[in-house]
């Protein structure tokens, strides 16, 4: 042991080594740092006292990194202004603060005081602006009311001249185009989805394809004779009736039902087989003689002089009848041969088809040259003779014939056995369906009446039929009601598209008509199917959804001048609304006044 006097080195933790007096000594100055707040193990930093040989004042509180900057502290530089550092701990003290929750409710009770007293104070404003505008409409003179009628009929007129330039440079309407792209996402529609990358596999791009809404063409059942009756539209008016595309499928169904492979083995037909491919009419027709000189019997050729040369219905049938004796005589042949060959099979499938559009044909020439029983009965015995044919939609042309005559109970018993939910919609069942419903109440229909005391059974079966067709093609009602102006049909329509309308109305309108209130019930109630069905592009009730691809393909079949006819249609119909909601709009000026 050292002297008393002579003091040890100190320990690692600064407890003295002099004996027990020191070790309590270092005891109690542990104990007093806990209990004022000073840890022993804090650096002098962070207990708010001043390093050995650093000039930055002591803290009481553990401050931020920008404080500690701000004051100079452990940057070597001076702070940038001398009242930095007490402006950064008042902050600091004021952020500290408004944490609190006390400091929490505060804002919340004046912030409900704010509301309180906008909801108490915006009236009385709403009143005074009110007022405010009252006088100023006290004081407004005529020639205010002049002007405001001048400007708005200039800016009706300039929309109205921008469409139709819009129209005529693009094919579109501005405004629809608008309102479909831009205004529909907004209020809850669909928009159209982009189509599906390359980089899909197979089996998704199947999925895709088979989700996605098919445009199918389909030939006109009651379509009308090129030469008859196309031809002397386009003579009288100057304006082409049909479309090159539709007239391209025309050429390809001729192909399909009038050509086979063994064509050549007979220099008239491979004569014809070439005439179906020709674009001028004139090479056609020259071909079709150039095959009546090769054989006589040549049916097809025939049928293209009935088609396409033949200036009225009575040449088209002396054409057709000729057609009907050659086109037996061969077809008794192919059947005696038929099992000899495959090649045997498909020239009796050509054969087939020939008879059976001729005999067609000749009924629907018997229809419009007003034999109408007889266009019946040629009908009805080319549907027994051939049932496999139902493809080919006679039996739209039998209920056309039947209505005329009246028949409803044979169109009843036609529609019963057509109206199948396994085959195939159209336009002319679904409508005729609603027809004989609604022949059974219209007449005594009205609708102040059926408000008051409701609907009979009779009738809400009648207006479900129409909710129906309306639903299956909502195109035709414009028609029927005469909203919008019809043209001759195209030879191939779409199914539930702008195409088919044009052509049930064109030949069914007649039979609306006769019906007494028929067309008034359907005036009334046939939009009540979009109340019912808001989303038809989404969603439908008893078809699929409406294929929003109709819209493009009756482009392709309907002719150019009838789609500018329907969008100066449109557009006159958004100026009526622009001049009525401007004289809506004057008139209530004039009233506050």
């Amino acid at each position: 042991m050292g002297a008393p006097g002579r003091a040890e080195p100190a320990g690692p933790r600064g407890w003295s080594r002099s004996g027990s007096s020191g070790l309590r000594s270092g005891d109690e100055r542990g104990e007093r740092g806990y209990l004022a707040g000073e840890s022993p193990l804090l650096s002098p930093e962070l207990r708010g006292e001043t390093p050995p040989g650093s000039a930055c004042p002591p803290r009481p509180f553990p401050v931020s990194p920008a404080l500690a900057m701000a004051d100079g502290c452990g940057t070597g530089k001076e702070p940038p202004y001398p009242g930095a550092a007490a402006a950064l701990r008042r902050w600091e003290q004021l952020r500290r603060r408004a944490a609190a929750p006390w400091a929490r409710g505060l804002l919340a009770v004046a912030a409900g005081l704010g509301l309180f007293y906008a909801a108490l104070r915006v009236p009385l404003r709403l009143r005074d602006g009110l007022a405010a505008v009252t006088v100023f409409l006290s004081t407004l003179t005529p020639k205010f009311y002049f002007a405001l009628t001048v400007t708005s009929s200039f800016i009706s007129g300039l929309i109205f001249v921008f469409e139709w330039w819009h129209f005529r440079k693009y094919g579109t309407s501005f405004i629809e185009q608008v309102s479909v792209s831009h205004l529909r996402p907004l209020i809850g529609g669909v928009e159209n989805s982009p189509p599906a990358p390359a980089a899909f596999s197979a089996g998704e791009n199947e999925a895709n394809r088979q989700n996605m809404p098919e445009c199918k063409m389909w030939r006109n059942p009651l379509n009308l004779f090129r030469g008859a009756e196309y031809s002397r539209y386009m003579w009288v008016t100057g304006k082409e009736p049909l479309t090159y595309y539709d007239m391209n499928l025309s050429a390809q169904d001729h192909q399909n039902f009038f050509t086979c492979d063994t064509d050549a083995l007979r220099p008239s037909d491979t004569v014809m087989q070439k005439a179906w491919r020709e674009r001028n009419p004139q090479a056609r027709i020259k071909a079709a003689y150039q095959a009546l000189e090769l054989n006589n019997d040549c049916a097809t050729a025939y049928v293209l002089l009935a088609e396409e040369e033949a200036t009225t219905i009575v040449d088209a049938e002396r054409y057709f009848k000729q057609a009907l004796k050659a086109g037996e005589m061969i077809y008794r042949k192919s059947q005696n041969c038929h099992s000899q060959s495959p090649q045997h099979e498909a020239q009796l499938r050509r054969d087939t088809n020939v008879l059976v559009y001729v005999k067609r044909r000749l009924a629907m020439c018997a229809r419009k040259l007003g034999r109408i029983r007889e266009s019946v009965k040629m009908m009805r015995d080319l549907m027994k003779e051939f049932p496999l044919l139902s493809m080919l939609n006679i039996h739209e042309n039998l209920l056309e014939a039947l209505l005329e005559l009246q028949a409803y109970a044979d169109v009843q018993a036609v529609l019963a056995k057509y109206d199948d939910i396994s085959l195939p919609k159209s336009a002319a069942i679904c409508y005729t369906a609603a027809l004989l419903k609604a022949r059974a109440v219209s007449e005594r229909f009205s609708p102040e009446t059926a408000f008051k005391r409701g609907l009979s059974t009779a009738e809400i079966n009648a207006v479900e039929a129409i909710h129906r067709a309306v639903e299956f093609n909502p195109h035709v009602p414009k028609y029927l009601l005469e909203m919008k102006s019809l043209v001759l049909p195209p030879e191939h329509i779409l199914k539930r598209g702008d195409s088919e309308a044009v052509a049930y109305a064109f030949f069914h309108l007649q039979h609306w008509k006769r019906i007494e209130g028929a067309l008034h019930l359907l005036h009334c109630t046939w939009e009540g199917t979009f109340r019912m069905i808001p989303y038809p592009l989404e969603k439908g009730h008893l078809f699929y959804p409406y294929p929003s691809c109709t819209e493009t393909a009756d482009r392709e079949l309907l002719p150019n001048w009838k789609l500018q006819g329907t969008a100066m249609w449109r557009i006159y119909n958004l100026v009526l609304v622009l001049f009525s909601l401007r004289s809506t709009l004057s008139a209530a000026l004039k009233n506050l006044l």
